[in-house]
């Protein structure tokens, strides 16, 4: 084989679920047989408390200029969840993440880049003529949108749902473009290539690694997209001691919000467990860090949990909807409770919930409404048999796809260790 290339993964390091996705990912390359020997690792990085992640494995990082500030960082994961309306980046702002990225695959020379949403990094690649590597999920797709994302699967009858899918699709599309897009066509323009001629244009990349197993959202896939399973960590370790103390005399809710949770959701979720005839492990304490939580005594809070084994050990999972944490659930076996708190979310929700073991609650800005929604949705699935059957036979039929890291790695791999050596840039 010819000399070793560098593969290059650019995670969103400000999100946990992106940045695990890449991790594992490397991990898988660096272990496989035929891989390690095709490729050397690198990881690169515009900011973001997860960055110590990829240290602690080994792998070399590049920390690209201009840094992502605490107050930009907030700002993106207000708008990502629709707490305000607005651009993340300004066209300044985005002319100068684009130059970093360039200097950078300029001086590594990658034999392609693997991301998933770090909003300048598939400009840059274009302009340097790198081949980039999107890990995605089918709910990005234009035929999800294009079908309600979710949102009006109850709606009858059926002409009335595809005339309402009509404007939900437009303002799914315009939040994504004046929030996210935007700026990258002002960027693009600046450097004189051609815009983006749609937000789903943007994701088109030389390949796709689909992070889920066939059949989730019934989607036909676009061209060189490939499915490769869910793409979860599933190491096991030892559990903190709160979570070995926790009495097994009521039902286990799994409440999981991941990096991106909101925190006054997330406050309010918690005091209403008060009381209730269950316990709740709830691994959210980064989220509600410096806010008053008057934490009921049937609740464990705890930081970051190995979240395939704690959700087998309970009953359902109440959880944002982000594509790992709907995933996790679902290898588990358990019901969901899903409180989306944007739309690619609830889009992840609403596939589980036409198969049967799922609840879709609106995020409300009224704490009440969606506090009862919540409690009313969590006594169903307790008491729903059925859809605790339904959940362990969609386990059972996914059980084979757990291997997506190693997937991605052959894909990697076939593409891109071949190619030869070539100039970046000019």
């Amino acid at each position: 084989m010819s000399e070793k290339r560098l593969l290059l993964f650019a995670p969103a390091a400000f999100s946990l679920a992106e940045t695990s996705r890449m991790t594992e990912i490397a991990k898988e390359v660096r272990d496989h047989p035929r891989a390690s020997k095709a490729f050397d690792i690198h990881f690169i990085s515009e900011g973001g408390s997860f960055e110590r992640l990829i240290e602690e494995l080994g792998f070399p990082i590049t920390r690209v200029e201009p840094r992502l500030t605490e107050e930009q960082i907030a700002r993106l994961m207000a708008i990502n969840d629709e707490e305000k309306f607005g651009a993340v980046y300004s066209k300044r702002e985005m002319i100068a993440k684009v130059t970093g990225d360039r200097a950078a695959l300029r001086e590594l020379k990658p034999a392609a880049v693997v991301t998933g949403s770090y909003l300048s990094m598939p400009l840059a690649c274009r302009l340097e003529n790198v081949p980039l590597v999107w890990t995605v999920q089918s709910t990005w797709l234009p035929g999800f949108f294009g079908s309600g994302a979710g949102l009006t699967d109850g709606l009858r009858p059926v002409w009335l749902k595809h005339v309402v899918d009509i404007p939900i699709f437009w303002a799914i599309r315009s939040w994504m473009w004046y929030g996210f897009i935007h700026s990258v066509n002002q960027a693009a323009r600046h450097f004189g290539a051609a815009p983006y001629a749609s937000v789903f244009d943007f994701f088109e990349g030389d390949i796709a690694l689909v992070a889920e197993p066939p059949g989730f959202s019934d989607q036909k896939l676009p061209p060189r997209h490939y499915y490769i399973g869910p793409l979860i960590p599933q190491e096991t370790f030892e559990l903190p001691k709160e979570f070995a103390s926790i009495p097994r005399d009521k039902p286990l809710i799994w409440f999981a919000m991941g990096s991106s949770g909101v925190g006054h959701v997330v406050k309010d979720l918690i005091e209403s467990f008060r009381d209730k005839p269950y316990r709740v492990i709830a691994p959210v304490k980064a989220l509600i860090d410096g806010l008053d939580v008057d934490i009921p005594e049937n609740v464990t809070v705890t930081g970051w949990l190995p979240a395939l084994q704690v959700n087998r050990m309970a009953d359902i999972a109440l959880i944002h909807g982000g594509i790992g944490t709907v995933l996790t659930a679902a290898l588990a076996g358990k019901p969901i409770v899903g409180v989306g708190m944007q739309p690619e979310q609830v889009a992840n929700i609403a596939c589980l919930e036409r198969k049967g073991f799922a609840i879709r609650v609106p995020k409300s800005r009224d704490p009440a409404r969606l506090v009862a929604s919540v409690q009313a949705a969590l006594e169903r699935l307790l008491n729903d048999g059925d859809a605790k059957c339904r959940a362990a036979d969609y386990a059972a039929s996914i059980a084979d796809w757990q291997d997506a890291a190693h997937r991605a790695a052959d894909l990697l791999l076939a593409r891109y260790a071949a190619l030869q050596d070539q100039s970046v840039g000019t």
